[in-house]
């Protein structure tokens, strides 16, 4: 057996083991596993080198430890959001490629802008944060997290850029900046409390519960975030939310009675489901 076909048969075996527990995407998966020991990007995979046995042991293991629930991104200690790898793992939320919708409407508002000032609440690992300093490089961005341990995580992802990191609650943060920003966006906790048992276990069981739940409807930290950034933003500033798909109506709604915004909107992501709210700050 060549190099090459015992590679490609090594990813098959992976995968197959992946699909058998019920991983969503077991090939890619395996590729992602794969590629992460071997150093190269999953797409190189087909000219790679075969593994050593101490590789192939490895990429057993992490296998074993995916099937037990591990998200792959914890395996790997890497996640790619739009054009950034960020560093992840336990204590920070995964960021996940829907969010990546919310960023570029973000990005589209600040390109007639000659130096935005951008607020980012609930970073987490920073990815939003991250991404917005990357591809809007003339933007001045802020990004607030209250967990400890997601604050870790973040540092590492922000450190060398211009992003200024601040640890503490939304509720009271940058009170210095009030009526000056340009955009706030957020991805706040909004899965309700009452929805426990229907979370994905990798999710419920490996992401921070303060970044996934967020009170009876889920919409706790929505409201703070409506408040929050009502008094942070300029007047015709913004502000961009994700949120459940289930929660559109209420979302908008939410928005509408708080009282201080215009043309507040619902956006799809790219699978034509709901998934982030705008508003201009009245």
């Amino acid at each position: 057996m060549s190099p090459a076909s015992s590679l490609q048969q090594q990813l098959r075996e992976a995968a197959g083991r992946l699909a058998a527990a019920g991983v969503a995407a077991p090939a890619a998966e395996a590729r992602i596993l794969a590629g992460h020991l071997l150093q190269v990007e999953p797409a190189a995979l087909l000219t790679a080198p075969a593994m050593t046995p101490e590789q192939e042991q490895q990429l057993a293991e992490l296998v074993r430890r995916r099937v037990a629930g591990a998200p792959v991104q914890h395996l790997t200690g890497e996640a790619w959001f739009r054009h950034v790898r960020l560093q992840v793992g336990p204590g920070v939320f995964v960021p996940r490629p829907e969010t990546e919708v919310l960023v570029g409407w973000v990005l589209q508002q600040l390109s007639g802008l000659e130096r935005p000032l951008v607020v980012d609440l609930c970073t987490g690992s920073g990815a939003i944060a991250r991404a917005v300093a990357d591809e809007a490089p003339h933007a001045v961005v802020h990004a607030v997290e209250l967990s400890e341990d997601a604050l870790v995580w973040a540092e590492q992802n922000l450190a060398g850029t211009t992003v200024q990191l601040h640890a503490g609650d939304m509720a009271d943060a940058l009170p210095e900046l009030d009526g000056t920003v340009d955009v706030v966006v957020a991805n706040p906790p909004y899965i309700p409390l009452s929805a426990w048992e229907s979370v994905a276990p990798d999710v419920r069981d490996h992401d921070p519960h303060l970044a996934l739940f967020s009170g009876a409807d889920g919409l706790d930290a929505m409201r703070v975030l409506a408040r929050t950034a009502a008094r942070l933003l300029r007047p015709g500033g913004l502000v961009a939310a994700e949120h459940a798909e289930v929660q559109e109506e209420a979302v908008v709604q939410l928005f509408v009675d708080h009282g201080g915004w215009d043309a507040v909107r619902d956006h799809r992501d790219l699978n034509d489901r709901s998934r982030f709210v705008t508003a201009v700050r009245r």
